[in-house]
C-alpha cells in the first residue's frame, strides 16, 4: 500500500514525497485511517516502527482542515507529551517536515535550558505543542500555557514515562485538558500502571499492535562476547579498529560509566562523544547532531538519554553493559535496522551479567550467537566437563556476522 491510498490531502502527500516516503509502515497503515475518523487509539509499538508519523500525519491533516483561517490567533490545539528532550526535538522535526506546506506552527519545550525562547514562541501563538512533563507543568503554573483548547492529546513512550517517574506529572497535565478530545497513547510495553491509565483517559480506543516487544527485528544481526569486566574497554577498542563499523551507538548502564568509556576511547585515539542526563541540553544536542552528520563515529549513551535517538543507517549498536531489564535490550538494538536497513547488535557479557543474558534470550525466544574468537575471553565461561554445541559467530572484515557450528570441550 502507498500513502496515496490513505486518503491524505495533497500537501501532506507532497511533503512525504519530499522526505522520500512513499510506502507507510505497518503501524502507519493501521493507525492513520481510524485516527482520521477521530477515534482514540492505543499503539503498542517499539522504537523504529514509524509511530511518530502515525499520529503526526492525522493531526496535521485534521488541523489543516479545521484551521483554514491561518491569520486567526493560534491556540494550542494539539499536545504531544514525551519523556525526553531528544525525543521531543525529533517529534518536532517530524511535524515540521510533514506539515511544511500547511502553514501550521509547532514548537518544542523541555527543561534543562533557559525558558525565554520557549515562552517567546508560545506568546507568538502555537498550533501544536510538543513537550516534556516537567517544563510543561512549570509553564502551566507560570500561566504561559493554557490547554483548554486542546483537541488532540498524544502520550508517547508511556512506559518510559513510568520508568522515569513521570506518571504523576502526566496525570496532573491530563487534569488541565478538556474532557472532550481525541487521545492517542503509544507504548512499547503495557505494564499494569499504563493499562490503568489507558482505561481512565481513552474512550473505546482502537488497538494497534506491531512488532511485539518480545521480538527483535529480523534484519538485525546479533552476537554476544563473553568477556571479563575489566577487559570490556580493551574489547571495545579492538572492535572499533574495524573500519567496517561505520557508526556505533554504545550503551552504558550509568552516566559515570559512559564518561569512563569516552575517556578510555580518547586515550586509544578513538573520537567519541557521550549523551546522558548530566550533560547540558546544548551538549547533548550537539553530540547527537555530530553523530547524525557522521562527524562523530561513536556515540556513548545511557538508556534514558538514548530513547529519542533516531539515526538513519546506524550500522552498529554495542551493549557495553547488558541491561538488567530484557525489554531494554530490544529497545537498544532497535536503534539499528531501521527503515529497512540492516544492522548489527553486539553485546558484552561478563560473569555477573549471565543472568541478564538468559532473561534476554528467554524474552526474544532465541539464543544469541556467541563470538569466541576474540582476544579477551571470559576465562570462567565454561563449566568443567560440559560440551558446547551452540551456534558460534564471528565478525568478518565487512562488519557483518558469520556463523559456524563447532563442538568444543570445556
Amino acid at each position: 500500500m502507498s500513502f496515496d491510498k490513505l486518503n491524505l490531502i495533497s500537501p501532506i502527500l507532497e511533503a512525504l514525497k519530499t522526505e522520500g516516503y512513499t510506502i507507510p509502515t505497518l503501524i502507519q497503515e493501521r493507525a492513520i485511517p481510524p485516527l482520521l475518523e477521530g477515534k482514540d487509539l492505543i499503539g503498542c509499538a517499539q522504537t523504529g516502527t514509524g509511530k511518530t508519523a502515525a499520529f503526526a500525519i492525522p493531526i496535521l491533516q485534521i488541523l489543516s482542515e479545521e484551521k483554514r483561517n491561518l491569520k486567526a490567533p493560534k491556540t494550542i490545539t494539539a499536545l504531544i507529551l514525551t519523556p525526553t528532550r531528544e525525543l521531543a526535538v525529533q517529534i518536532g522535526e517530524s511535524f515540521t517536515a510533514y506539515g511544511r506546506y500547511l502553514g501550521l506552527k509547532n514548537t518544542v519545550i523541555f527543561g534543562g535550558v533557559p525558558q525565554k525562547s520557549q515562552t517567546d514562541a508560545l506568546k507568538e501563538g502555537v498550533d501544536i505543542l510538543i513537550a516534556t512533563p516537567g517544563r510543561l507543568l512549570d509553564l502551566i503554573n507560570q500561566k504561559y500555557i493554557n490547554l483548554r483548547h486542546v483537541k488532540f492529546f498524544v502520550l508517547d513512550e508511556a512506559d518510559r514515562m513510568l520508568d522515569m517517574g513521570f506518571i504523576n506529572d502526566v496525570k496532573k497535565i491530563i487534569s488541565h485538558l478538556p474532557k472532550t478530545r481525541q487521545t492517542m497513547l503509544f507504548s512499547a510495553t503495557m505494564p499494569p500502571e499504563i493499562s490503568k491509565l489507558v482505561n481512565s483517559i481513552l474512550i473505546n480506543p482502537v488497538k494497534v499492535a506491531v512488532t511485539p516487544i518480545s521480538s527483535t527485528v529480523d534484519i538485525i544481526e546479533q552476537a554476544v562476547y563473553f568477556v571479563e569486566k575489566k577487559d570490556k574497554k580493551l574489547l571495545l577498542i579492538h572492535l572499533l579498529k574495524n573500519k567496517a563499523i561505520a557508526s556505533a551507538l554504545v550503551f552504558s548502564r550509568t552516566k559515570h560509566g559512559a564518561n569512563k568509556i569516552i575517556k578510555d576511547l580518547a586515550n586509544a585515539g578513538v573520537q567519541a562523544e557521550a549523551i546522558h542526563g548530566n550533560k547540558s541540553q546544548v551538549a547533548r544536542q550537539r553530540a547527537l547532531n555530530n553523530f547524525k552528520a557522521k562527524k562523530t563515529r561513536v556515540l556513548v549513551a545511557t538508556d534514558i538519554a538514548a530513547r529519542g535517538i533516531d539515526v538513519e543507517e546506524l550500522s552498529h549498536v554495542i551493549n557495553f553493559d547488558l541491561p538488567n531489564i530484557p525489554e531494554t535490550y530490544v529497545h537498544r538494538i532497535g536503534r539499528t535496522g531501521r527503515a529497512g536497513f540492516g544492522g548489527v547488535a553486539l553485546s558484552f557479557c561478563d560473569a555477573d551479567e549471565k543472568p541478564f543474558l538468559k532473561d534476554i534470550e528467554k524474552l526474544i525466544a532465541k539464543q544469541i550467537p556467541k563470538i569466541e574468537e576474540h582476544p579477551y575471553p571470559l576465562t570462567s565461561l565454561a563449566s568443567a566437563g560440559k560440551k558446547d554445541t551452540t551456534k558460534k559467530a564471528h565478525v568478518g572484515k565487512s562488519g557483518s556476522i558469520g556463523y559456524f557450528r563447532r563442538r568444543i570441550k570445556s
